[in-house]
């Protein structure tokens, strides 16, 4: 891909759904870099806290009430070292947001998870995807991968899935899963990983032509 015009690609993705793996083979294929757990490392470098708390943090909220909506969206606001709150999670999530802005101002690139399409979403040159698929594909993709009894696996998806849409949603004040959040939405099951991936170039010709 032509770096003089720099083109972020974020993709959000349900568990299972091989969102990872199609943003692998994107990143390949455009001849881009793809990041994924190095935006922990990233922020750690950036912040100078504890990696290790960014990885405790990843893409999960600490609980909740239940019958509360907490949120803390970003407003793109960084907590100073002498604040008793440096290192709370909060303040992770807006050391990596600033990684995740300063990628899209140095280069083209595969970002996934982190919230990037909302983090990212007055930047003119990204496209936001989010990849799903039915539960029993996920079901079938995920075992690949992890050893565990079906209904171990069925709650493991689950789990992760509420996790994820709660991180979402706690920093955005978004639905997760909600289409209106990307660009372009994608069903995994019916167009197998290489067929998402030509998908998703094809809709970068047309977004992003001369």
């Amino acid at each position: 891909m032509d770096q003089s015009s720099k083109v972020v690609i974020t993709i959000a993705r349900q568990y299972g759904s091989g969102g990872r793996t199609i943003g692998e083979m994107l990143a390949e294929d455009l001849k881009v870099h793809y990041y994924d757990k190095e935006l922990l490392k990233l922020a750690s470098e950036d912040s100078g806290i504890n990696e290790r708390l960014f990885v405790n943090a990843d893409e999960k909220v600490k609980v909740t009430h239940l019958f509360k909506v907490i949120k803390n969206v970003y407003n793109g606001q960084l907590i100073p070292p002498e604040s008793e709150d440096f290192v709370s999670d909060d303040n992770l999530f807006n050391y990596q947001a600033k990684v995740i802005k300063e990628l899209a101002g140095e280069e083209s690139c595969v970002i996934v998870g982190r919230c990037a399409d909302y983090v990212l979403k007055d930047y003119e040159n990204v496209l936001s995807v989010f990849i799903h698929a039915p539960k029993d594909y996920c079901m079938e993709q995920a075992a690949k991968k992890v050893s565990m009894s079906s209904r171990d696996l069925e709650r493991y998806i689950a789990r992760t899935d509420k996790r994820r849409a709660e991180y979402y949603k706690y920093h955005t004040g978004r639905e997760w899963t909600d289409a209106r959040n990307y660009d372009l939405c994608l069903d995994s099951s019916k167009l197998g990983f290489e067929r998402c991936v030509e998908e998703i170039k094809a809709y970068l010709k047309v977004r992003f032509k001369d």
